[in-house]
């Protein structure tokens, strides 16, 4: 049998206690004894939510830690039968990004904002392989072509801004293949992108694996996402590897209690069309356009044609229903929230519980906006850190009833709070004691507290984990029951609209292309382009997963 090209041993990470910590603390431990091996060409999947130690365990291989950080790593990581943790700093360089390479989750904050894409494509080129300029410049453009750049010449002098992410992410994956490694490590390659992205990121990652004969460390909080993509998943919890196996084992016979709570937690099924409810919001013909700019200073600023966002949108949200919406990036979705918001100018009718909002005075939206509210996609900045909980969930009662006095708005944060799932005695915490899920939670009871009519909810779960997803779905649903609130759900998880949705729009640059109870469009798709959408092969077992 051929020994593995990486094979990882009793890996343990801990951190020391910090300056004015208490003496004679025992240090934090971050990995306890990882031990998993990829073979030639495999593909091994590492699965677990944040913090589980995915990253740390990725990072530990490059050993892109021991320079930066006070964490300490033992234990051993034989690559190519040497091991790593052993290796000479200059030793350890020539691996990186020539034997071993890696993707990183987020591409703008990865690239160098001040460098051109070709000068960084280049630096691993330059530093690997003996290549004149000519040489380099030509492979770069090699590169940028085949992960699906377009113009890959001219791609070569933009800024990492220039692009879009999808762009840059291929761009990530066009520098990680500069040097033809033997092992690439994936860290999240798709999280920030929308669903036709991720699947076309991943059918390219895994063509270009296949071509280069490469193995592959996928890292991953979505245990549905490697089902098709994995050879052998690792699930990964509180810095230890508690199951492992074939994907038909870990999906079909999963032992481990955390293994089937993740497995549970993804969303399978599709809510009922509330057909005879009636209407709560109807547009007709709504549009939104972005007057273009180009030029360095005003004075030689020249207009261009206006950016059509919503192209004469015309829809309904009908009483205590889901209506969902997926599309692209740029699709238009969040530029049609916020115009049903009228926070931004639009043409065409909104209205609202039959009033019309397009044509109402300030007034008379000051005096709508408490029964349409928003909750927006990162609790990380959607909520202040100078107020406390207690001032974030009590801020729209200053502005809508400011009657109220100061013991029955404590008491109306209170109970905002419960419904929520969260204790009444966290009033004077700050945003930043809490975990993402119990942010969004907090971000739920200040637009609950006011008691609104639609909720307006903007990519709400995709900054969080699977099972944390699940938590704010079954809330969610639970809410919507309880206070027959109506939703307007925007989302490029194709799961999780489907589990929450009852009616679904497909928007393509800014138009409707097409619209239905979303259990009908899900297993029946019309359009060509919704069709593309539901096309990539991870998502064909939601389809058919049962209920």
């Amino acid at each position: 049998m051929n020994a593995p090209l990486l094979a990882i041993k009793d890996l343990n990470g801990w951190i020391d206690e910090y300056p004015g910590t208490r003496k004679n603390r025992e240090p934090l431990r971050l990995l306890h004894d990882v031990t998993l091996t990829i073979g030639q060409s495999q593909t091994v999947a590492l699965v677990g939510e944040s913090g589980s130690g995915k990253s740390l365990t990725a990072l530990s291989i490059l050993r892109l830690l021991e320079e930066n950080t006070p964490i300490r790593i033992s234990g051993s990581i034989r690559f190519e039968d040497r091991d790593l943790l052993t290796l000479p700093p200059e030793a350890i360089r020539r691996i990186r990004g020539n034997r071993i390479a890696m993707i990183f989750q987020e591409p703008m904050t990865s690239l160098n904002p001040v460098f051109t894409i070709g000068n960084q494509i280049a630096e691993s080129l330059s530093l690997h392989r003996e290549l004149g300029a000519e040489e380099i410049q030509q492979e770069s453009i090699n590169l940028l072509a085949r992960t699906g750049i377009e113009d890959p010449e001219n791609r070569l002098h933009a800024y990492p801004h220039q692009l879009s992410g999808g762009q840059r992410q291929r761009v990530m994956i066009a520098m990680a293949l500069a040097c033809r490694p033997v092992l690439l490590i994936a860290d999240e390659p798709t999280t920030a992108l929308d669903v036709s992205l991720q699947a076309k990121i991943l059918d390219l990652i895994k063509g270009l694996q296949r071509e280069y004969q490469m193995a592959m460390l996928l890292i991953t909080h979505d245990l549905a996402l490697v089902k098709n993509m994995a050879d052998f998943i690792c699930i990964m919890k509180d810095g230890s590897i508690i199951e492992r196996g074939e994907p038909s084992k870990i999906f079909e016979n999963p032992e481990n209690s955390y293994t089937k709570k993740l497995i549970q937690s993804i969303p399978s099924k599709s809510k009922p069309a509330q057909g005879d409810s009636p209407p709560l919001l109807k547009t007709e013909h709504l549009s939104c356009s972005f007057a273009a700019e180009s030029g360095f200073s005003r004075l030689f600023r020249r207009r261009r044609k206006p950016i059509l966002a919503v192209d004469r949108v015309s829809l309904v949200i009908r009483k205590g229903s889901t209506c969902g919406i997926i599309g692209e990036s740029g699709s238009g979705k969040t530029t049609l929230a916020m115009a049903l918001l009228k926070l931004i100018k639009s043409d065409g009718v909104i209205a609202f519980d039959d009033i019309r909002l397009d044509t109402a005075s300030t007034r008379e939206l000051k005096q709508m906006r408490s029964r349409m509210q928003v909750v927006f996609q990162d609790p990380y900045s959607s909520l202040s850190p100078r107020m406390t909980v207690g001032e974030i969930v009590a801020e729209g009662l200053g502005v809508h009833r400011a009657d109220l006095r100061k013991t029955e708005k404590k008491d109306m944060v209170a109970k905002a709070l419960e419904d929520v799932g969260l204790a009444a005695s966290i009033i004077q915490r700050y945003p930043h004691e809490f975990s993402g899920g119990q942010r969004q939670r907090i971000a739920i009871a200040r637009v609950l507290i006011l008691r609104p009519d639609l909720l307006i909810l903007d990519e709400p779960t995709s900054a969080l984990d699977m099972t944390i997803q699940a938590q704010i779905l079954d809330l969610l649903n639970r809410l919507q029951e309880k206070f027959r609130l109506t939703y307007l759900f925007i989302s490029h998880d194709l799961k999780v609209i489907r589990a929450i949705a009852d009616d679904l729009i497909v928007m393509k640059q800014g138009r409707i292309v097409e619209r239905g109870p979303a259990d009908t469009l899900f297993r029946n798709p019309r359009d060509p382009y919704t069709r593309q959408l539901f096309q990539s092969a991870w998502y064909e077992s939601y389809l058919t997963a049962p209920a």
